[in-house]
């Protein structure tokens, strides 16, 4: 990247140039003044008393002439001087307004300008009084600092490719954006927005410009929309969507790695008569307990979630039949010994109905293991309830039976 350097204004060797010939020129005057003005003098005025008057004032008009040059040019220079020293008021006073301006608003940004080299430690030249407030350190902990470069606040795999697009956009000569997290002096991580060009600087060097805000509440409103995306509302489970996004995940794998793949579909009994009796607010504070009481009883790889009322499906990896009916029948008597909270300080005890269906015995894919666990749970309800039902097998496991 160059730049091309402003040229001086004026040319250094004109004042002595002009004083030179300046001088010159007089001496040539002064000199031909004298040589030649008493010769002539001489020639007009014979009379000797009357030759030294006129030479007598011929000096006095030598003396008013340099004068009034000599006033002529220094009033010419002055007034010059004058407006050069206006010019230089003007310039400095319009720099110190561009400062100011410049400082209030460096001092105002949530975060840091900064200038610095383009090594791997990201050496800093110059920082903002934004540094504290961003990093927690003070601009005097990290400016041509040998102990800590700027490039340790963040770690290794964030430094490499950080590195690596800004290198990209400086060799390019391109602006550059990037996002990374940033741990703080307090070894607090926040996330932060840098923006920044390589330019020349005034001494020829390559260097980078920039600005680094503080992007974190925007970061937790991006996670906390995610979230919303991907969770219940009232529960906190995965929802509808997104629960059926993770069990075709899953069943990806357990047909990749030829393993089983379970699924619960559950259902309260009689759901209904707890919001008619005690309110739909009871009903609420009851489906978050249960939901609570799901997520302590399976392990941390299955999934659980909410696809709508009181219907809740839990996806379990690598679980046969056996293994996956006796977790329903675990999770049917663990819900129906534990009185769940009405939200008054009062209980009610329920019990759920459960279809199991698994992989591959039951369905090859996700519709048909969802479709034959729905048809299980309601062969459950059809028993009586408070019960586990297995699904029956997929047309294709008595085909190769």
């Amino acid at each position: 990247m160059t730049r091309t350097h402003d040229r001086p204004i004026f040319n250094r060797s004109l004042p002595a140039r002009r004083a030179f010939w300046a001088a010159f020129i007089y001496l040539v005057a002064g000199f031909a003044w004298i040589a030649f003005s008493d010769r002539v003098v001489e020639a007009w005025f014979e009379d000797a008393a009357t030759l030294s008057r006129v030479q007598t004032w011929k000096g006095f008009f030598f003396i008013l002439v340099t004068g009034l040059v000599l006033f002529t040019a220094l009033l010419r220079q002055l007034h010059k001087d004058r407006a050069l020293l206006a010019l230089q008021h003007g310039q400095r006073q319009a720099l110190r307004s561009r400062e100011r301006q410049l400082t209030v608003l460096m001092d105002n940004l949530p975060g840091m300008a900064y200038r610095r080299l383009r090594d791997d430690q990201w050496s800093l030249l110059f920082v903002s009084d934004g540094c504290v407030e961003l990093t927690g350190y003070e601009p005097s902990e990290l400016i041509a600092s040998r102990r800590l470069g700027y490039s340790d606040l963040v770690d290794a795999a964030t430094r490499e490719r950080v590195g690596r697009i800004i290198s990209e956009a400086l060799t390019a000569d391109q602006p550059f954006s990037v996002e990374y997290a940033l741990i703080r002096k307090d070894k607090r991580e926040i996330w932060v927005w840098e923006r920044g060009r390589g330019v020349i600087d005034d001494h020829g060097e390559a260097v980078v410009e920039g600005v680094v805000l503080d992007i974190s509440e925007r970061k937790k409103l991006e996670s906390e929309l995610a979230e919303l995306a991907t969770r219940d509302s009232l529960t906190g489970l995965l929802n509808r969507r997104e629960l059926s996004r993770l069990l075709d995940e899953e069943l990806e794998r357990a047909k990749r790695y030829q393993r089983s793949l379970a699924i619960l579909w559950i259902d309260f009994d009689h759901f209904k008569d707890v919001n008619d009796t005690y309110g739909h607010a009871a009903g609420d504070s009851v489906l978050k307990a249960v939901s609570k009481l799901f997520l302590d009883s399976v392990r941390s790889v299955d999934l659980v979630g909410r696809f709508g009322g009181e219907e809740f499906v839990i996806v379990l990896p690598e679980m046969d039949v056996n293994e996956a009916h006796e977790t329903a029948e675990r999770l049917r008597t663990l819900v129906s010994s534990v009185p769940q909270p009405l939200g008054d300080g009062s209980s009610v005890r329920l019990t759920i109905s459960v279809g199991v269906a698994v992989f591959p015995n039951h369905g090859l894919t996700a519709a048909q293991l969802r479709a034959a666990a729905d048809r299980a749970m309601y062969r459950a309800k059809d028993r009586g309830r408070n019960c586990v039902s297995m699904a029956h097998l997929s047309p294709h496991v008595h085909n190769d039976a």
